[in-house]
């Protein structure tokens, strides 16, 4: 009788270390950000959970995980800085009209939560639209920001103003070139100090915010209709920007291996499906930007 309940007794430990073991390898694969080695950039915040570029949506990230938000600005009609990705205010928000025909104080009373841009099926409670400097303020030292400036060419001045903002937090930060004297030694590195990141699809913008903040990383989003990068094109992105980020659909082992040769960093965007993933990971980017982090 002792022999038999002695055997039942290991046969039960034995089954609950493999329910364990079993539980650990599901739990790692799952968080991609802990088994693949890569940056993870939750889009607009953890937008595939909650509405887009809301505090909802970037608490989402955190939760999860996620290394860094992203999240883009436009300009007000009173010259504020706030986190919205379109023009106007049309998809995210139960307003209409152009972004700047608003204050900031008239854009804050918006709801961001119920506009045909949120997450279908959310029960979010209302959001309201965020000034850049309230995600300062409850991100720098807790999580790594992607901060895209939008239109450029439409808020003369908005480099000026980013600027001025970031400089009235200590970010520090000096590794606008990795490898190099002063710069991160390796993307392990990079993943572990958290910081600010500034993009644009403007050159202009991104050689004009370099020359404003020269410490903080820059990055060159590139547009369908930029690919292929000629030579000379990359050689003067990398004279100054650490990322070129790239739409994941375009990028191919060739561009990855230039971007790579002038010892800069290339990130894909915006990667949906598991699928996405793998191919991404198996060219050799350096990190993701997707709706799902975690």
């Amino acid at each position: 009788m002792y022999g038999r309940e002695r055997n039942f007794i290991w046969r039960s430990v034995g089954l609950l270390l493999l329910l364990l073991c079993v539980s650990a390898i599901m739990v790692t694969a799952s968080n991609r950000s802990s088994s693949d080695g890569l940056i993870i950039i939750a889009h607009r915040g953890a937008s595939g959970h909650a509405p887009e570029n809301t505090m909802a949506a970037f608490e989402e990230a955190e939760r999860l995980g996620a290394e860094f938000i992203e999240f883009d600005i436009q300009m007000s009609k009173d010259g504020k800085l706030v986190v919205i990705h379109d023009d106007t205010v049309d998809r995210t928000t139960n307003y209409k009209g152009n972004v700047d025909s608003y204050t900031l104080e008239e854009l804050q009373e918006m709801d961001a939560s119920s506009g045909s841009g949120s997450v279908s099926g959310s029960d979010a409670k209302e959001e309201t639209l965020l000034s850049f400097q309230e995600v300062m303020d409850r991100f720098v030292g807790k999580m790594g920001m992607l901060v895209e400036i939008k239109d450029s060419p439409n808020y003369p001045g908005i480099e000026e103003k980013v600027a001025e903002i970031v400089r009235q937090y200590e970010l520090q930060q000096d590794h606008t070139s990795f490898g190099e004297a002063g710069g991160l030694r390796s993307i392990e590195e990079f993943k572990n100090s958290t910081g600010l990141i500034i993009q644009s699809y403007s050159f202009e913008s991104t050689h004009r915010i370099h020359t404003l903040l020269p410490n903080i990383p820059i990055v060159a989003l590139i547009q369908e209709d930029q690919h292929p990068l000629s030579d000379e094109t990359l050689d003067v992105l990398t004279s100054y920007v650490t990322y070129i980020n790239y739409p994941h659909n375009l990028l191919d082992e060739e561009i990855i291996r230039k971007i790579h040769a002038r010892n800069r960093k290339v990130m894909a965007w915006t990667i949906q499906t598991d699928q996405e993933w793998e191919r991404v990971k198996k060219l050799g980017v350096d990190g993701v930007v997707t709706d799902y982090p975690g």
